[in-house]
């Protein structure tokens, strides 16, 4: 693993007048064309101003030449909204992981994954898609006992502009289209739910990400399924399982004890008559704790006649925590019980692993 300490310090004067402007990052063509509009500007500038900000990732208005340099200099302080890179470390499966210092000097983790395509006649790899794993908020209030994560406690929330900054961030960074974000870093995305679905609007519109390539991952929480259902998005909604029984979950998601399973599906089961689209179940074995035949037999009593998908995560070991990955023939037998069952499963062995970067990892450190 190589690592880039950057070392950027956050002057307190402009933290004072970004946080008291909001920022233009996130805006529709509209909502941007009635912002230069107001401050006197033809409408024509909105355009310009949307081209500067998705697609050359313009970081201050100072800089879009295409502008008057006396309305630069007037809107030079007005913030686009964009953070600054803190760190960055790179795993040898070329996964890159992020810290970002946000406006009031708060760190977030984000992920750049790329996926290689075939090998060049030259020898080298294309690459074919690249994903950004997102987060939603600083910290995460859940407490998952197996996250790195929800270990670290709970800040805030993200806005809209700061979720998206991520995925061009990510953008630039690899000088490569993002073709999917998993909103699955740090955070809770149910639990911010306006804002996420602002940045969903932006990253479809704007930044130009097809909805089907986009994927909400939750725990569950009451009665937001249901509500995150009524906008009829065709985004994947994944549902952090990890156990197929409420004693089970309790003991790994200390928040289940006030959502009993039984709700949370049926839940689910309402989404999927609303939208059409079937829930992917995450499910992160833990060795000798969730992963056993009669956990997967369970597990698939429960999702029997379900328009559904379970998706298998080997535990990402942290250093908060004991658990241990299981085994592959520990994991084969769990895949078995479930096709048995007719229940679709896959096992997704998790990228970036070496640079603490993996699924459960992140904690908003080197």
């Amino acid at each position: 693993m190589s690592a880039t300490p950057i070392l950027s310090p956050v002057d307190s004067l402009t933290q004072k007048k970004e946080l008291t402007i909001p920022p233009l990052l996130g805006a529709s063509v509209a909502e941007l064309t009635a912002w230069v509009q107001q401050q006197g500007q033809p409408a024509y500038r909105g355009k310009q101003l949307h081209e500067w900000i998705y697609q050359k990732g313009v970081r201050s208005l100072a800089d879009i030449s295409v502008f008057s340099k006396q309305w630069r200099a007037e809107v030079a302080e007005i913030p686009i909204g964009r953070s600054t890179l803190h760190y960055r470390s790179v795993a040898p499966d070329h996964t890159v992981k992020y810290l970002l210092q946000l406006v009031d000097g708060q760190i977030i983790e984000s992920v750049g994954i790329p996926t290689f395509g075939r090998r060049s006649a030259g020898g080298e790899n294309s690459k074919s898609r690249l994903t950004v794993c997102v987060s939603t908020q600083v910290g995460c209030p859940m407490a998952c006992d197996f996250c790195a994560t929800g270990k670290g406690g709970y800040k805030r929330n993200l806005a809209r502009h700061e979720i998206v900054d991520q995925v061009l961030t990510v953008q630039e960074d690899f000088q490569q289209r993002v073709s999917h974000v998993v909103f699955m870093g740090m955070g809770e995305p149910l639990l911010n739910i306006d804002h996420v679905l602002e940045a969903i609007r932006s990253l479809n519109q704007d930044v130009g990400i097809g909805q089907r390539s986009l994927t909400i991952s939750t725990v569950g929480i009451r009665d937001r399924i249901r509500q995150f259902a009524q906008h009829h998005l065709q985004v994947t909604l994944a549902v952090s399982l990890h156990a197929p029984n409420q004693a089970l979950r309790e003991q790994l998601i200390p928040s289940a004890h006030s959502y009993p399973i039984e709700d949370l599906l049926t839940e689910c089961r309402e989404y999927v008559e609303i939208t059409g689209r079937r829930v992917t179940f995450e499910y992160v074995l833990l060795a000798g704790v969730n992963d056993l035949p009669q956990h997967a037999l369970e597990l698939a009593q429960r999702l029997r006649g379900f328009q559904s998908h379970v998706n298998l995560i080997p535990y990402n070991p942290i250093q908060e925590a004991d658990y241990k990955r299981p085994r592959h023939d520990q994991i084969a037998s769990f895949v078995k019980v479930l096709e048995q069952q007719k229940i679709a499963v896959s096992v997704r062995y998790s990228r970036g692993l070496e640079a603490d970067a993996a699924c459960g990892q992140l904690r908003a450190s080197k």
